[in-house]
Parts: C-alpha cells; structure tokens; sequence
C-alpha cells in the first residue's frame, strides 16, 4: 500500500452571533482538512481547529510534509511521524508545523483502521464501546447573565450531563465567584463542576486569589488558570490550591507534557490529537501518564476524541459543545457527529476507521482557498 496523493484545505464557518472567553472574542472557527489517499483507493482525513490560521496549516501540509509521504506505507505510523517531526524540526516542533503533522497523522490512522477493517477504538486497545461527555459551555455574550448561565447549565443537566464546565476570568474576582455560586447552585452539590480560565491571569498571586475565592463552590479542577507557557507559575497555583490544575490543549509532543506533570504544574492533562502531534503522538502522551496514575481529559473534537478515550484506561471524559449553543461549529461539515445519550455517554462508531465523514457540499460552501 502507497501514499498517491496528500491534499489538504482550510475552511471557515461562521457563528451566527460573537462568543467571548476570558481574553478573546471569536466570530467564526476555521479548521485544516487533509486528506491522505493511496494508489488502492483508500482515503483517511484528518483536522485541526486554525485559531485563524488554516490557510498556513494546509499549505504546510502540501509544502513541507506531501513530498515526504507519498509513495509511502500510510501503516507506518511510527516511522512517518518520526520522518515528519525530524524533517521539519527547525521550523517547528510545537504550533503550526504540529498542528499540520497532527492532520496527517489522524488521516494516517484512519487509513490503517479502514485497512484492517476495525473501528480505530478496537485497533488502539477497545477499552471501552462508550464513553463519557461532559458539556463544555458557559462562555460569555453580551446579553446573557446569570439567568442565562442558569438557562444553559439547567439545559445540560437536563440532557443527562452529570459534569459540565463554565468560562472564568473575563471578569473580576468578586462577579466571576459570584457566576460560579450561580452554577453551583444551579447543577447542585451532586454534579461535577469544572472551570476554564484559558490563561488569564498574569501572576501565581492574581491566579491564586481568584481560585481561592471559587473553593467553597467545590470545582473538580481549574483549567489553564495561567498562559501555557509560564510552568513554574501554574505549578505554584497547582500548589497553592486544593483543587487540581488542568491543562493541555495548546501543548505540543510529549515533551512537553511530561515537563508539565514532573515539574508539578497540572494533574490532570488534556492533550488535543489535532495539537500534540496526532493519535501516534496522543497515545505516548496518554500511557505516560497512565504509568503514573494521571487521568487524561482530552480537549475539544469529540467525534474523535471519543474514539481515543475508549482506547485507554485512564481517561476521564470526553469534551462536548452542543452545537444550537454556536460556539464549537465543526459538526455542521461532519455527515453523522457523535451525540451523548440522554445519560451524558457517546456510544462509539462501529465503522472501520474513526468513524468521522465529512460533507463534501459543507466544505465546498465554507472552504476559504478558492
């Protein structure tokens, strides 16, 4: 079997209104497709969320790693990902260049699933043949309160969400403690709150005071209270609260993950397929930390995500956005998203490879390089 052809292309899909997080406000979401084909007619794809840049991971994907794929074995996974990562090592390793690795990986993986005729979760280990979601949310809009934060945590209870996670940190100390009493009192004492700060806080002591003032309102951890990069600091935080730090998202290779854990700075790590590097890259990061204990809540991208949740023993859910809250808009170019059951659980797809089709007339009418 050989790689014959490497495409890949960005799209941009609109929100219908601007959704804000502690330090950015977003009006559309864009994301890299590639697509890997062989000369037998097998076909994988693979994604990741652009941050604005999509148009630069796909070109990425053609200029720099198309020429050291094709007449390859899509199945060597291992191999091709070192030749990637290695090729390309002066100009990368984290951001950009891995988000495009990521792509291709993914697409990789879902050639080598079709090709053994297995669901991804079986071939990876089949841990488990559901998984569970919990509702990400809370996020900020110009016109929604407390009573709408109420509104949107009541709606995920009711749908059979028994952890949901809400925004911090736009906002001061006093009015974000007083949003996370409402959702507390909201979902009840029995429901697992979770928090996100997407790093905004500058200092351990600005951190700190903030996840203080949150404690009485038992969250079970604290996303990213500060910028990914500042370790020693968000090590401090994690520290100086009794509730754990998690981060993850934004990490590269595994590299930087064990950084993370040795020195200190989460508990709980949230490695993104579409960011570290791929599934290859995903499953070090994960069985590392299965070897010490340390409990994996991937970020984002269910519809893949959950195939790899099912695959290991020690994750903890799965993210998901429902998609009528038009924050996370990828499932409007997926041909059959995953959705939790009314008891908060994805049941995994039983095709072989991932399982995540897209629509080609969705893409054609989002796509951005025409």
């Amino acid at each position: 079997m050989e790689i014959d052809h490497v495409e890949s292309l960005p799209v941009a899909i609109p929100l219908e209104e601007p959704v804000s997080f502690s330090n950015r406000t977003l009006t559309y979401r864009d994301h890299a497709i590639t697509y890997v084909r062989t000369e037998s007619g097998l076909e994988g794809v693979g994604y990741s969320l652009g941050y604005e840049g999509a148009e630069l991971i796909a070109e990425a994907v053609e200029s720099l790693l198309e020429p050291m794929l094709v007449g390859e074995d899509p199945r060597d996974t291992e191999r091709l990902w070192r030749e990637m990562y290695d090729g390309t090592v002066q100009i990368g390793r984290s951001g950009l260049l891995l988000r495009a690795i990521s792509t291709v990986d993914i697409a990789l993986w879902d050639i080598k699933a079709k090709a053994a005729e297995q669901p991804l979760y079986k071939l990876l280990g089949g841990h488990a043949d559901a998984v569970p979601a919990y509702a990400s949310g809370g996020y900020y809009r110009d016109e929604k309160g407390h009573e709408g934060l109420r509104d949107e945590l009541r709606r995920y209870a009711d749908e059979g969400h028994d952890v949901v996670k809400m925004k911090v940190g736009r906002r001061s100390v006093s009015e974000e403690t007083a949003r996370v009493a409402a959702a507390r009192d909201e979902i009840g004492d029995d429901r697992t709150l979770l928090l996100d700060a997407n790093g905004v806080w500058s200092t351990a002591t600005e951190a700190i005071r903030a996840c203080r003032a949150f404690e009485p309102y038992d969250p079970y951890f604290i996303e990213e209270p500060v910028m990914i990069d500042s370790v020693e600091t968000m090590a401090t935080v994690n520290d100086a609260i009794p509730y754990p730090v998690a981060t993850g998202e934004l990490e590269g290779p595994r590299y930087d993950f064990e950084r993370l854990y040795s020195d200190g700075a989460a508990d709980v790590l949230q490695p993104d397929a579409t960011v570290c590097g791929g599934i290859t890259e995903w499953l070090k990061i994960a069985h590392h930390a299965a070897a010490l204990d340390v409990p994996i809540a991937p970020h984002y991208n269910w519809n893949l995500h959950a195939s790899l949740v099912g695959a290991i023993e020690n994750a903890l859910w799965v993210e998901y956005f429902y998609r009528d809250m038009d924050v996370k808009v990828f499932d409007d170019i997926v041909e059959e998203p995953l959705q939790p059951d009314d008891s908060g659980v994805i049941p995994l797809p039983d095709e072989p490879g991932h399982g995540v089709r897209l629509d080609e007339t969705a893409i054609e009418q989002f796509r951005t390089d025409d």
